[in-house]
């Protein structure tokens, strides 16, 4: 038989507001509603979390996923991984023993002599020189089970008609598609493609107002992984003096004043230029969100419901609560 317990006197995050105090049955791994021969733990008005959804990762083994389990985080989707063998073999051992999820993109797309065409082991697939490789590159991606495409806009890097051609076979094959973008120039041309979903956030300069209306109106979706950005802004004199992470910073409060969508995620990684710790990063970054100028609940949201919901995750990203029961 499942374990059962009936938390009492504790308050729900349900995906919109933190609940007054209630009770919740936990039923083996589901929310149950019958409270008998439960287990009964007070939780004297602690808040309880659905799992926590990091939409920036880069997950390279088992032991991963066992910290983002240990810091909440029961869904990440990875920004590139390669071989497929490799996302194969976790995504398996999350399914055996009962541990975080993974959504990948696999090998994401970049040109060859653009910063990261220089990643070590990258897959010589990878590296798309002419706008008609697109068609192909997101068709082998498919056939892989990637959960979306994911490109590297750079500058050198992927030019706009190549750029275009991968947005559109995207598209046509009824995936979304996500655009590495650092700057104020890459992420014009990513809203020029029509890409769904731009991560990080400009180091360079803030987006101008125009910029910002230009995402609300289309409906993009901006993770700015804001801890990853602080990590690199210390970098800056390697990336150009104007670098600086009070650009990203305010870059996320007017995305949020103009009510752009904004996911929490962290760019998890093991990397030495600019490493994020494999779950604890999202509470650092839920921080930084908040003092980007999103409420505590709005920044919740950034890593549950709404990413939940635009990925059509329909088991996860909120919790349900009842009325305290009487016990016999």
């Amino acid at each position: 038989m499942a374990d059962k317990y009936e938390l009492t006197n504790v308050c729900i995050f349900d995906g919109s507001q933190i609940s007054g105090p209630c009770s919740l049955v936990i039923d083996g791994d589901k929310i149950g509603t019958d409270a008998r021969v439960a287990t009964a733990i007070d939780c004297e008005g602690g808040i309880l979390l659905p799992g926590l959804i990091d939409c920036h990762v880069h997950c390279r083994n088992v032991d991963n996923l066992a910290q983002f389990c240990r810091w909440g985080i029961t869904t990440a989707l990875d920004m590139g991984s390669w071989p497929s063998d490799l996302r194969k073999s976790i995504r398996q051992e999350a399914i055996n023993r009962n541990l975080t999820e993974v959504w990948t993109a696999g090998i994401p797309a970049t040109t060859p002599g653009s910063g990261h065409s220089r990643i070590p082991g990258l897959p010589h697939e990878a590296l798309l020189a002419y706008p008609a490789q697109g068609v192909d590159f997101v068709a082998n991606r498919v056939a892989e089970d990637s959960s979306y495409i994911k490109v590297i806009a750079d500058i050198p890097g992927p030019s706009q008609e190549l750029l275009n051609a991968l947005a559109g076979a995207t598209h046509k094959q009824g995936k979304r598609i996500v655009a590495h973008a650092t700057t104020s120039a890459t992420y014009a041309m990513a809203q020029e493609a029509n890409i769904d979903i731009l991560t990080h956030a400009p180091l360079d300069a803030p987006l101008n107002g125009s910029a910002v209306s230009k995402l609300a109106a289309d409906g993009r979706v901006v993770v700015p992984t804001l801890r990853m950005m602080q990590g690199l802004a210390k970098g800056g004199e390697k990336h150009g003096s104007d670098y600086s992470y009070s650009h990203s910073r305010d870059t996320v409060s007017a995305l949020h004043s103009a009510e752009v969508a904004i996911f929490a995620g962290t760019d998890a990684n093991s990397g030495p230029e600019s490493p994020v710790p494999h779950g604890e990063g999202i509470h650092t970054e839920l921080e930084l969100l908040v003092d980007a100028g999103l409420s505590t609940v709005e920044a919740l949201r950034a890593a549950t419901i709404e990413p939940a919901q635009y990925f059509g995750m329909r088991d996860r990203g909120w919790a349900e609560s009842r009325p305290p029961s009487s016990r016999g």
